[in-house]
């Protein structure tokens, strides 16, 4: 029974060697090895590995995987002394395992406090209107900073993203009554553009039909002083051609005899009208005249049947 306990014991011991001995390191990531409580290069790198049992000890074990970190919520102040509560989230690698071994105790503690003091020292150079626009030169200022600083340490920081800005429920109240007012003047300005070029469009609209009516008079009075002057023009024509004739007419044999008699029979009608409309009868002053013209008109139609013979 001794000798079996003496041979467990001895199985287990050689176990826990051979768990010391051999080492599988996985992929992305590298161990840091140590002898007698000494670094020995380089670190091991994905694999099978042997160590010295008793001797040599894998003391660090770091991922090369780009990993992030939540970076608790802090307290800022403004440019504009407005304290608000701002979180993020910073994105970093180990790309030397001795130096983020070695190089910083807690290099995550480390480089999350770095962040929390840069992205304060940021938040100050701005007002508080300015923190909400400028969170990509917030984040890349962070970036720069930090890993400026913890290249020493063997990491490299990737990316650093503001997460939560919350102000005080004040100022969010102020902020919510600023951006209502803001759109209300927006809503006002549209408004007021709508109402202007409506106007303006009413305007022109007035102005371009006053023109065409105004064309349309004008050209309705050419047309008119057209009509009249071409009108005028065959009257004149018909008078002139009405003339000729009569003057040719004359010039013919008993033509003098027959406008004499047209010239009294127009007289004779006249003047019976005027007696017929008058109340008072007016008599010319000498009847001689009117003895002398009904003797004319008695030769004017007793030349009138020789005016035919002769034609």
């Amino acid at each position: 029974m001794e000798v079996f306990d003496l041979l467990t014991v001895f199985f287990i011991i050689a176990i826990l060697v051979i768990y010391k001995t051999f080492i599988i390191v996985p992929e992305e990531f590298n161990y840091i090895k140590e002898k007698w409580g000494k670094y020995v290069e380089p670190p091991l790198s994905p694999g099978f590995h042997f160590l010295i049992p008793f001797v040599e000890k894998v003391h660090y074990q770091h991922t090369l995987k780009e990993v992030a970190y939540d970076v608790p919520p802090q307290e800022c102040i403004t440019k504009d002394n407005v304290s608000v509560e701002v979180d993020g989230i910073l994105y970093l690698k180990i790309f030397d395992a001795a130096r983020a071994s070695y190089g910083i105790d807690n290099y995550l503690l480390a480089t999350t406090q770095l962040a929390k003091t840069t992205l304060r020292a940021e938040i100050g150079k701005l007002n508080l209107d300015d923190t909400f626009a400028d969170r990509d030169q917030i984040n890349q200022a962070v970036v720069k900073q930090v890993d400026h600083a913890t290249e020493p340490w063997g990491l490299k920081v990737t990316r650093y993203e503001i997460k939560n800005i919350t102000p005080p429920k004040q100022v969010l109240h102020s902020m919510e009554q600023q951006m209502r007012a803001e759109r209300e003047k927006r809503a006002e300005v549209t408004i007021s553009e709508g109402e202007r070029a409506s106007r303006i469009n009413r305007s022109m609209g007035e102005r371009q039909e006053a023109i065409n009516m105004s064309e349309g008079e004008k050209q309705k009075r050419i047309n008119e002083a057209e009509g009249k002057a071409k009108e005028i023009e065959a009257i004149a024509n018909a008078t002139a051609t009405g003339i000729k004739l009569v003057a040719d007419a004359i010039s013919k044999p008993g033509g003098e005899d027959a406008v004499n008699l047209q010239v009294t029979l127009g007289y004779l009608d006249s003047f019976g009208k005027i007696l017929a409309n008058s109340k008072t009868t007016i008599l010319p002053t000498e009847v001689a005249n009117i003895v002398g013209m009904f003797q004319g008109l008695s030769k004017v139609t007793t030349s009138l049947p020789n005016i035919g013979d002769k034609k």
